[in-house]
């Protein structure tokens, strides 16, 4: 094959959106989607710290939001398995244009309330980790079993070119015109995207379904325990999440370090980068059928550049190993997903749904607390290559403690097989 069949093979196979209306609405939803949350996700700390002049207030936030997220996600992957999911994702809409509308309402007040902001950011969070397992488990059922892995390609661009745009627009928005249109952005977005999410067909449950309940919640949590190949998808984020998220440092590191506090926007801006370009030339994912191993090499780069982004001497430098670990953690992350999607029975798929999305939900939190730890106690530098070092050690370590997850093959896994079976029986029309 010449080098033009290869470059051609390798972009992003786009044969999802072009056969399956809903996945082109799913997907066209989920990017406007993105990108309104991204906007208002800048507004929200800098309203805080406009308002207080308290860091600890602004950092207060991701406190505040924690509690909701963990129950509210459980609670939400526990719905996703009973509901309608289409139903439940437009619910949920509907709810988070209300909160923006009253985020809005209170930047634009002449006296402005901080207690208001804690009070909406964390009915926010409560409605959105409700409706996030719904989103990602309806996924699977818009596309054809063999589509999974592009499905997940497509459906994390979006997502990157959200956060990567977003928080440009919002950053203009606030210095321009003020706060509170950024608020209004991100009800535009929603609003959209609730419109789209009711244009979908229903999607109602093929059999008997748990009411959600604690004990439909530790069926969920049992039955990801049970699944060493699953285990070791998450224990993978958690590692990298704990261990290498490097996002903390990035002041030091412009300012201390590189002394180049005028460049810090491309610290924040580099792994994105390297993430959108690996989606973009994520054509090859769909014909590489051993998982386990795919994301053990990716998550373990994403490591080793995270710590080579420590030591380098340059800013450019650092910056190109940040981008460089941004692909190797969407690689890593397409490939999970498609294990979860390709895998997990749709009775279960939103319990799932809702664990994992407190995997790398509550990961980041933790990981930032280690990385400031680290830094203040030895060094900028010492704490990314300390991280990144352990991210790839414990990664290792996964892999060697469970054979499932490193053998994993997608053509052979029974529970895969089961799936791709039960689809072909009486699999959903994609049209």
């Amino acid at each position: 094959m010449t080098w033009t069949g290869r470059l051609r093979a390798m972009r992003m196979d786009v044969t999802p959106l072009r056969e399956s209306r809903d996945f082109r609405l799913l997907f066209t939803a989920g990017s406007v989607f993105y990108l309104g949350s991204m906007v208002a996700y800048v507004a929200v700390p800098f309203a805080i710290y406009d308002l207080t002049g308290s860091n600890f207030l602004v950092g207060l936030v991701g406190l505040v939001e924690l509690g909701p997220l963990v129950v509210f996600g459980l609670y939400g992957g526990a719905l996703a398995d009973h509901v309608d999911r289409r139903r439940l994702l437009v619910g949920t809409g509907i709810a988070q244009v209300v909160l923006m509308g009253a985020f809005a309402w209170n930047a634009f007040s002449a006296h402005p309330r901080v207690w208001l902001i804690f009070v909406i950011a964390a009915l926010y969070a409560a409605v959105s980790s409700m409706q996030r397992p719904s989103r990602e488990a309806l996924e699977p059922r818009t596309v054809r079993h063999d589509q999974i892995a592009a499905a997940n390609a497509l459906s994390s661009f979006a997502m990157q070119f959200g956060v990567l745009l977003g928080p440009l627009i919002g950053g203009l928005l606030v210095a321009y015109v003020g706060v509170g249109w950024c608020f209004l952005a991100g009800l535009f977005g929603y609003a959209i995207a609730t419109l789209l999410f009711a244009a979908m067909r229903p999607y109602p449950h093929d059999g008997e379904t748990t009411p959600p309940s604690l004990r439909g919640i530790h069926e969920g949590l049992t039955y990801a325990l049970r699944r060493r190949d699953l285990l070791g998808t998450y224990l993978v984020d958690i590692a990298a999440m704990m261990l290498a998220i490097p996002v903390v440092l990035f002041p030091a590191l412009a300012h201390e370090v590189f002394e180049r506090p005028e460049l810090l926007g491309l610290l924040y801006s580099a792994e994105t980068v390297g993430a959108l370009v690996a989606t973009a030339l994520s054509g090859w994912v769909g014909r590489v059928h051993h998982h386990g191993r795919a994301i053990v090499i990716a998550a373990s780069l994403y490591g080793a550049c995270i710590a080579l982004a420590g030591l380098m001497p340059s800013f450019w430098l650092a910056c190109l190993f940040l981008a460089l670990s941004g692909a190797a953690d969407m690689v890593s992350a397409v490939f999970r997903s498609t294990v979860w999607n390709q895998t997990i029975p749709d009775t279960m798929r939103g319990r799932l749904a809702g664990i994992e999305m407190l995997s790398y939900s509550v990961g980041p939190m933790v990981g930032e607390t280690r990385a400031g730890f680290v830094a203040d106690a030895w060094s900028v530098r010492g704490a990314m290559v300390s991280g990144g070092a352990a991210c790839v050690g414990g990664v290792l370590l996964t892999a060697v403690a469970l054979r499932d997850f490193w053998s994993y093959d997608s053509r052979t896994d029974p529970y895969a097989v089961a799936e791709r079976e039960r689809r072909a029986a009486g699999a959903e029309p994609v049209d």
